[in-house]
C-alpha cells in the first residue's frame, strides 16, 4: 500500500527591501517563519550591505532565497510600470539577477529562484512580451533556476513552456480579479487588512486550489506557495498564524525550491 504524503506548500514574503539607513520591515522576524525569501536587488529597493546581511540571515534559519527584481524606481518603490521595451526588461532583470547570484554566493547561500516585484509582476501577468523577456532574461543567465510566477498568468505560463522549472504563487493579503490578477492597489479589495481573515483566504486556496477573485468567481489553480508582503505592518502577525493554522490543518510548510 502507497503511504500518503502530507500535503506541503511554501510561505514566502518580499524581503530586503529597506535602501541604506532605512528598513523597512521586520526581516528578521519574519525569517523565523517563512521558507523562502524573495530579497530586492537594489532597483526597487536593497542595496549590497541589506542583500548580503538578508542573504546571512536567512542562511542561518535554513530559508531559501531568490532574486526579487524590480523596476528601477527607488522613488515609487517599484509599483509604478515604467515605460521601457521588452529587450530593456530583460537586461534589467538579467541585471538583477547577475547582482543577486553575486552577494548570495559572497553570503554563502546562493539564490535558487527568481519571483518579480511589484508592477513589473503585474506586467508579467497580462503581457506575454514583458513575460517573455522575464522568461529569457531568467534562462538567458541560469537556467537551473526556479520561476516563482503569480498563479494563472502569462509569466507561468511561458516559463513552463521554456522548461524552467516554475511554481504557482498566490496572496494572503490581496483581492483578485475575475482574470485571476491582483486587484489593482488604488481599488477597493485590493488588500485583506485582517490577519485571521488573510489567513482563512490562503487556507481555503492550498485546501481547494482554487482561487475566489472580489466578485465571488472560483478559478482552480496550481498552489506552490503563498506570500505575505514584508511591508505591510501586520505581515509578521499573519506569517504566524498562517504557519499555525497549516500546521493544524496537517499541511507541511516546505520550500517549493526543495522539490525536483
Amino acid at each position: 500500500m502507497t503511504a500518503v504524503l502530507p500535503r506541503a506548500v511554501d510561505l514566502n514574503a518580499d524581503l530586503g527591501e529597506g535602501f541604506g539607513a532605512y528598513r523597512i520591515g521586520d526581516d528578521a522576524a519574519l525569517l523565523d517563519v517563512v521558507t523562502s525569501a524573495n530579497v530586492a536587488c537594489g532597483f526597487h529597493a536593497g542595496d549590497p550591505e541589506i542583500m548580503v546581511e538578508t542573504f546571512r540571515l536567512a542562511k542561518a534559519g535554513g530559508v531559501a532565497v531568490g532574486a526579487h527584481p524590480g523596476f528601477p524606481d527607488l522613488w515609487g518603490f517599484g509599483r509604478r510600470a515604467l515605460p521601457y521595451s521588452a529587450g530593456e526588461i530583460e537586461r534589467l532583470i538579467a541585471y538583477q539577477i547577475g547582482a543577486a547570484s553575486a552577494l548570495s554566493a559572497l553570503a554563502g547561500h546562493p539564490i535558487v529562484y527568481v519571483k518579480l516585484h511589484g508592477a513589473l509582476a503585474n506586467l508579467a501577468v497580462a503581457d506575454p512580451d514583458v513575460a517573455a523577456a522575464s522568461v529569457r532574461a531568467i534562462k538567458g543567465v541560469d537556467a537551473t533556476l526556479a520561476c516563482l510566477a503569480i498563479a494563472h498568468g502569462k509569466q507561468e505560463q511561458l516559463a513552463r513552456d521554456a522548461g524552467l522549472r516554475t511554481y504557482s504563487e498566490v496572496y494572503a493579503d490581496r483581492g483578485y480579479q475575475d482574470d485571476g490578477s491582483l486587484m489593482p492597489r488604488a481599488r477597493p479589495g485590493a488588500f485583506v487588512h485582517d490577519p485571521a481573515e488573510a489567513v482563512e483566504r490562503a487556507c481555503r486556496m492550498v485546501q481547494t486550489g482554487e482561487i475566489v477573485s472580489v466578485t465571488g468567481k472560483v478559478l482552480p489553480t496550481a498552489v506552490d506557495s503563498i506570500c505575505v508582503h514584508g511591508d505591510n505592518p501586520t505581515a509578521v502577525v499573519t506569517a504566524q498564524l498562517l504557519r499555525e493554522r497549516l500546521a493544524i490543518e496537517s499541511i507541511v510548510l516546505a520550500s517549493f525550491a526543495s522539490k525536483t
